[in-house]
C-alpha cells in the first residue's frame, strides 16, 4: 500500500482531519475493488458508530424534544444519503482510492461509496485522535444539516410504512421500473405500490432518491 499523496493529505488536513497514524488513512480511503490488503470497511463499521453518537451528542443537547423526535432527526442525519451529501461538499470524491473498471462504473459517484468513505475517514478520526476530536469535527461538517433542521419532517419512505400500517395495509413494495444512461449519470424509474390502494412512479439519479420521491408522490395522492 501505498503513502497518502502530498493533494490528499493536504486536502484531509484542510478539512479537518489529523493525519496522525497514515495507514489507518489509506485504508480508509481504499475501495475493496483495488485488491489491497486493507479497505475501508472495518473503519467504516467503527465510524458509523462515531457519527450516530456524536450526532446524538448535540441532538440531546440543543434541544428538548421528546426521544421519538430526536431518533427521527438521528436517523435523517446519519443517513446514507447525507453522509453522501456531505462528501460532495468537503470534495471526497477524487480522493477515493478505487480501480479504474469501479471508477468507470460511476464508484465515485456512489451514495454508498460516498457514504461509506465519510463513515471510514469518521473512524480513522477517532482511532488517531480520539472521540473528543471526532466529535467535534462531525459536529463541524455536519452543522449546516443540523441548523437547517433536517430529519424535523419524516422521511417519505417511513411515513408511507407507518401509514400502510395505521391502516391495515400491506407495506408498501418498491420495484426500479427502468434504469437509463451511462453508470456515472445514471436514472432510475421507481413504483411503490400499496396493495388495494394504488401506485405512484418517480425517477431520479440515483434509487434511493427516486424511492423517496415516489413515496412522497403516493402520500400526496391517497395519503
Amino acid at each position: 500500500m501505498n503513502g497518502l499523496s502530498p493533494d490528499t493529505r493536504e486536502w484531509l488536513e484542510r478539512t479537518g482531519f489529523a493525519v496522525q497514524n497514515e495507514a489507518l488513512w489509506l485504508a480508509a480511503l481504499t475501495h475493496g475493488s483495488t485488491g489491497e490488503e486493507r479497505d475501508y470497511e472495518r473503519l467504516e463499521f467503527l465510524g458509523d458508530r462515531v457519527l450516530g453518537l456524536s450526532i446524538a451528542d448535540w441532538l440531546y443537547a440543543q434541544s428538548e424534544a421528546p426521544e421519538g423526535r430526536l431518533a427521527q432527526r438521528l436517523n435523517a442525519l446519519v443517513s446514507r444519503e447525507m453522509c453522501a451529501t456531505i462528501a460532495r461538499g468537503i470534495g471526497l470524491a477524487p480522493h477515493i482510492r478505487i480501480s479504474k473498471q469501479a471508477s468507470s462504473d460511476g464508484g465515485r459517484d456512489s451514495d454508498n461509496i460516498l457514504g461509506d468513505v465519510v463513515e471510514a475517514l469518521l473512524g480513522a478520526q477517532f482511532l488517531d485522535n480520539g472521540f473528543e476530536l471526532a466529535r467535534d469535527l462531525v459536529q463541524q461538517l455536519f452543522r449546516p444539516a443540523l441548523e437547517s433542521g433536517a430529519g424535523k419532517v419524516k422521511h417519505p419512505k417511513s411515513a408511507l410504512q407507518e401509514w400502510a400500517a395505521g391502516n391495515r395495509r400491506k407495506p408498501p413494495e418498491y420495484e426500479v421500473i427502468d434504469r437509463s444512461g451511462p453508470d456515472h449519470a445514471a436514472s432510475f424509474t421507481v413504483e411503490v405500490k400499496v396493495h388495494k390502494v394504488g401506485e405512484a412512479q418517480a425517477t431520479a439519479s440515483s434509487k434511493g432518491e427516486a424511492e423517496r420521491e415516489a413515496a412522497r408522490l403516493f402520500m400526496e395522492r391517497y395519503g
